[in-house]
């Protein structure tokens, strides 16, 4: 086996069985029923012994429309990983780079070493968040082949400016990559700034603000010709047919989606305001997790000290510049309730 597999020691969080879990980014709201009973007769109509759209173009065309752009500058794939991964296998590889600046989302790190791309590593300023000249820097010196911005980033949840993405665009050698798997509960989008002759990609998931973690759908808007070359790299039909259909009737509900958002950054909204009288140090979220570190205890401590009272968070402790931080994702109010409960008792 390859000595490079492997995302490493302390990424994957522990699943166990707990009363609340916060761990993961899920979304703590379900689809709505509406959706699962039009999921149940479209089951039925498929065609099983028959390959799938091999292009999804039936839900190419409705994510286009969703976002205002052709088919040809939308791909689906089984879920954002599989994305990045097919446009490393694209456009990555042996002798080109990819640029991220830690800590931010692993995948992106990840993925390039399997796909044999050189990572270029930057770091986030003292506050966690991206500095202009030091990423302008980084981008002049590397000529990185694609550039990876995380918007709102994992796991310290800030929303990148949008003056400095239009700088790295301008700046870049290659592939501007905005991974937006939470850009719908941030107060901008880099989806409108995709275009025909702008080298920029822009990634998005189901799994998060569509209710959907479970069907593993995403999709990239990109330029046409960036699209052509990730259905080179692609698998043939690697799409199956009832994502697909699944995906396709997700947009019948856009207006469930956009409450359910709401919701969930109202209940952010209520969950950085208690943390604030609590003694944690705390970044802005402008996705639908929290991240904050204890004053004066282990993170480890704290982290187990939840998990005690079944209230299961995320342990970024051993990821780069994130000592001692715990990651929450916004549950229900119920949820954040029992965490806020535990998490005071714990601190106590």
């Amino acid at each position: 086996m390859r000595p490079d597999l492997g995302l490493g020691e302390g990424y994957h969080s522990p699943q166990v069985e707990v009363a609340v879990r916060l761990n993961t980014n899920e979304s703590p709201i379900p689809p709505p029923q509406a959706w699962v009973r039009a999921v149940q007769d479209q089951v039925g109509r498929i065609a099983w012994h028959r390959y799938p759209d091999r292009g999804a173009w039936a839900l190419r065309k409705a994510v286009a429309g969703l976002h205002g752009v052709a088919p040809e500058q939308v791909w689906c794939a089984n879920g954002s990983n599989e994305v990045l991964q097919t446009l490393l296998l694209a456009y990555g590889g042996p002798g080109r780079t990819a640029a991220v600046w830690e800590p931010t989302y692993a995948l992106h790190r990840h993925i390039a070493e399997l796909t044999g791309t050189t990572v270029l590593e930057g770091s986030r300023g003292p506050d966690l968040g991206l500095d202009r000249d030091g990423v302008l820097r980084m981008i002049e010196a590397g000529r990185p082949t694609v550039t990876f911005l995380c918007s709102p980033n994992n796991p310290t949840g800030e929303a990148a400016d949008r003056d400095l993405v239009i700088d790295v665009i301008a700046a870049a050698p290659g592939l501007v990559v905005v991974d937006e798997a939470y850009g719908q509960f941030a107060p901008w989008s880099a989806a409108d700034l995709v275009a025909e002759d702008v080298p920029l990609v822009v990634t998005r998931t189901y799994s998060k603000t569509w209710s959907l973690a479970g069907l593993r759908l995403g999709y990239c808007l990109a330029p046409a010709q960036v699209v052509a070359g990730m259905e080179r790299a692609s698998l043939p039909y690697h799409l199956d047919s009832f994502t697909q259909v699944a995906g396709l009737l997700a947009l019948d509900y856009v207006a469930d989606m956009e409450r359910r958002v709401a919701q969930i950054v109202g209940q952010r909204g209520r969950l950085a305001a208690a943390l604030r009288h609590l003694p944690v140090d705390l970044w802005r979220s402008d996705a639908n997790f929290v991240l904050f570190r204890p004053q004066g205890r282990s993170g480890d401590e704290v982290w187990s000290g939840l998990l005690d009272r079944s209230v299961l968070v995320r342990n970024c402790g051993s990821w780069p510049g994130l000592v001692g931080c715990l990651r929450v994702t916004v549950g229900t109010p119920e949820e954040n309730d029992a965490f806020l409960a535990a998490l005071t008792e714990v601190l106590a």
